[in-house]
């Protein structure tokens, strides 16, 4: 009796002994299993924070589009962007942060019963705004790599992703966020406070999607006009109308939920960026008097650029601005000042059905930039004002005119900025003095992680887009 009592208790001990220890895998702090409205909302924040990040080793587009020069490590600047494993960071940033959270929360979404008609119709909402966050996830993706995985991007079976052509995967996205509008119904809401940019507000996601898809018919007007036409006339009747319909997510004084620019260069007491003559100049050369809310003084008061592609001395040039790396500052995914330049393009191009004159919308877009800023209604008619800035005495092709003025009104949004660069060739970016690496960028070369895990598939995109290289232009970037 003696040997069985000593058997069980050595069974029971070790039993015990597995729960506990299995239980030190088990995080207490950490959710098992979350609602879908909380990963929507976890990659509405990691979308914006990814596109507003100033850190060197995630975010180079500030100086792709030579908003931003570098003082002591100018590698970025000079186009090495393999060191630092640079399109590895962003890529994983938007695939596992983004779309990978998007993908979970709408299956949770699905899964969820609806009681009531409403909540038929607010579940409908739902999974059209999280659709609408997809497509723009990938446009980025698409209009940054070129081929991207994209149908077989969340099977958990496909280890080895095939690389979807970049037209047909762009030509979906156009067709998915037309779908996304005609599926929202105004007549109940979505998500709430869960929605970081507009608490669940039915009629602006329609507005943003809109917008998103009259910068995205732009995009292809040089290779497929018809299907610019097509989109733009459809969508151009419900965009942003004010910048009260901003698409912004806004930042908390205290973290974790602070700006990332705040993170990236006050936080850290980094000072590794200047602003360059690129974007000082043309606005010293009109009196622009978003000057002061975009960059600093030197200490006799004016605003000096440096030096792209060189090393600068920092206490020598303007810098960030105290309103941009402020805690708390916001973040833009799109605004009305983008959407008025984009009407005007339109109307500039001619053959669509947008109202007004070019002149007009390129007006109004720099008013909306200027008054977004702080400045005034007074502030913006005095600047448009001068012969240097008013379209019809402004020297130049409508590509110069609004291309120069667009890519004022994008400061801080890089990523942006140096896509309408590869669209429109204007501003002239200035070559670095020294290029180590190549020309100036027209896309991010795919991650080290694909050529090395998906080789198969990573070959087979490369020799389908023209080469692997940063100088390889994308399907819609033809001049």
């Amino acid at each position: 009796m003696k040997k069985i009592f000593v058997i069980i208790s050595s069974v029971l001990v070790f039993a015990t002994s597995c729960t506990k220890l299995s239980s030190l895998n088990d995080d207490p702090k950490k959710a098992a299993v979350v609602p879908g409205e909380m990963l929507f909302s976890s990659a509405e924040k990691n979308l914006y924070d990814n596109l507003t990040s100033n850190s060197v080793n995630l975010n180079v587009f500030r100086l792709l589009a030579q908003y931003q020069a570098q003082v002591t490590y100018i590698d970025e600047s000079r186009y090495d962007l393999g060191t630092r494993n640079i399109p590895q960071a962003f890529w994983q940033a938007l695939y596992r942060d983004v779309l990978k959270d998007l993908s979970a929360g709408k299956a949770l979404i699905k899964a969820d019963s609806a009681l009531l008609p409403a909540d038929a119709i607010i579940k409908k909402n739902k999974l059209a705004i999280i659709d609408i966050t997809e497509a723009y996830t990938n446009f980025i993706l698409v209009t940054c790599y070129g081929n991207i995985p994209y149908t077989e991007t969340m099977d958990i079976n496909k280890l080895d992703p095939k690389f979807d052509d970049q037209k047909t995967v762009y030509y979906d996205l156009l067709d998915r966020l037309k779908a996304d509008v005609a599926a929202l119904d105004v007549s109940q809401g979505s998500f709430g406070t869960a929605d970081l940019i507009y608490q669940g507000n039915v009629a602006s996601w329609i507005k943003l999607a809109n917008s998103m898809r009259l910068k995205m018919g732009l995009v292809i007007a040089d290779i497929d006009n018809a299907k610019a036409v097509e989109v733009i006339n459809d969508a151009a009747t419900n965009v942003f109308t004010s910048n009260a319909d901003n698409a912004i997510l806004k930042y908390l004084s205290s973290e974790p939920n602070t700006n990332p620019i705040w993170v990236d260069l006050v936080k850290s007491k980094r000072k590794d960026y200047v602003i360059p003559t690129t974007l000082v100049d043309p606005m010293n050369a009109t009196n622009d008097p978003r000057r002061p809310f975009y960059y600093t003084a030197t200490g006799s008061g004016a605003y000096v650029g440096g030096v792209y592609g060189s090393g600068n001395v920092y206490s020598s040039y303007s810098h960030v601005s105290a309103k941009i790396t402020a805690p708390d500052f916001e973040a833009i995914l799109m605004d009305y000042a983008e959407v008025e330049f984009a009407l005007a393009e339109a109307v500039a191009r001619g053959g669509f059905s947008v109202s007004g004159t070019a002149a007009d919308h390129y007006n109004k877009g720099i008013a909306a930039s200027i008054t977004y800023w702080g400045g005034s209604a007074a502030d913006a008619a005095t600047f448009i004002a001068q012969p240097t800035v008013d379209y019809a005495t402004l020297t130049g092709t409508w590509q110069q005119k609004i291309g120069m003025q667009k890519y004022i009104a994008l400061y801080n949004r890089g990523y942006d900025a140096w896509l309408e660069w590869r669209r429109l060739d204007y501003p002239i970016l200035n070559a670095p003095v020294d290029i180590s690496y190549s020309n100036i960028p027209v896309r991010l070369t795919y991650p080290v992680s694909e050529q090395n895990l998906n080789k198969t598939q990573y070959d087979a995109a490369a020799a389908a887009i023209g080469g692997d290289k940063v100088t390889t232009k994308l399907f819609w970037d033809r001049f």
